[in-house]
C-alpha cells in the first residue's frame, strides 16, 4: 500500500461510518496537485475532485478526459469565469452573490443537465473571506431555485480556523441551522459542505454531508515556483 492509499482508505472508512445518523461524502481537493495524482486517487475509487482555479482545473480535465470524474469548483468565482465554470464543472460550491446565478444559468449547456450549486456563506463574517452573509442566504436560494439550468443543492462554508474548538463547533452549528432553514423551503437542498483537513471530524459531527480534504489526503501541497 503506497502513501496515498494509506491516507485515503482510513479517511473514506471514517466518513462512511454514520455520525448522528448520517455519513459524509468526500471531495478530494486536488488544487496544485498534478493530474497524475488525481489519476492515482481515481484508481482507488475516488470520483469527486475539488479545484480552486478554473484554468488549472480545465488543464487537468483535458488530461484526464478518459476518466469519469465529478468536478467541483470550490474557489472564489469571478463573473468572467462563469462561462467556463458552467460548461466544465459538475458542481460550483462558491456562489456568493446574486449576479453569478443568471450568468451560470445562461452558460450551462442544456445537454449537461442542471449545474449543481452551493451558496457559500461567510459564517464568521471575516473581512478577508468570500461568502455571503447569513441574512442574504434565503434570497439567493430563492433566486437559484428559480433558474432552470441550476440545481440548488445547499450551502458551503469555510469557518474561521480558530484555535478554540468550541468556537469552530459553534460556527458549524450555525451553518447546520441555516442549512435546515433553507432545506425546509427548497426540497432540492441536500448538501452541507463544510470541514477540511484539520477539522472535518468536527464538521461531520455538526451535520456536514460533504467534506473537502486536500493536504490530509495528498500530503503537503507542492511549493509554488
Amino acid at each position: 500500500m503506497d502513501a496515498l492509499e494509506a491516507r485515503y482508505r482510513p479517511l473514506v472508512d471514517a466518513l462512511a461510518r454514520p455520525v448522528a445518523g448520517a455519513s459524509a461524502r468526500l471531495v478530494a481537493v486536488s488544487k496544485t496537485q498534478p493530474a497524475e495524482s488525481v489519476r492515482a486517487l481515481a484508481a482507488l475509487g475516488q470520483r469527486a475532485f475539488g479545484e480552486n482555479y478554473v484554468q488549472e482545473a480545465l488543464a487537468k480535465q483535458r488530461e484526464l478526459a478518459d476518466l469519469d470524474l465529478e468536478w467541483h469548483l470550490i474557489g472564489p468565482l469571478q463573473s468572467n469565469k462563469c462561462r467556463e465554470a458552467a460548461r466544465h464543472f459538475d458542481w460550483v460550491q462558491s456562489v456568493d452573490r446574486a449576479k453569478l446565478l443568471p450568468l451560470l444559468d445562461k452558460e450551462r449547456p442544456a445537454d449537461r443537465g442542471p449545474l449543481n450549486v452551493l451558496l457559500q456563506v461567510n459564517i464568521d463574517g471575516e473581512a478577508s473571506k468570500s461568502g455571503c452573509a447569513a441574512d442574504e442566504v434565503m434570497a439567493l436560494a430563492d433566486q437559484a431555485a428559480a433558474l432552470p439550468r441550476l440545481a440548488l443543492r445547499g450551502l458551503m462554508a469555510i469557518p474561521e480556523p480558530h484555535p478554540d474548538e468550541a468556537h469552530r463547533r459553534a460556527a458549524f452549528g450555525r451553518m447546520r441551522s441555516l442549512f435546515e432553514r433553507v432545506r425546509e423551503r427548497h426540497t432540492s437542498v441536500d448538501t452541507l459542505s463544510m470541514g477540511m483537513s484539520d477539522d472535518w471530524p468536527l464538521a461531520v459531527a455538526e451535520g456536514a454531508t460533504l467534506v473537502r480534504v486536500g493536504s490530509a489526503l495528498f500530503g503537503a501541497r507542492p511549493a509554488k515556483a
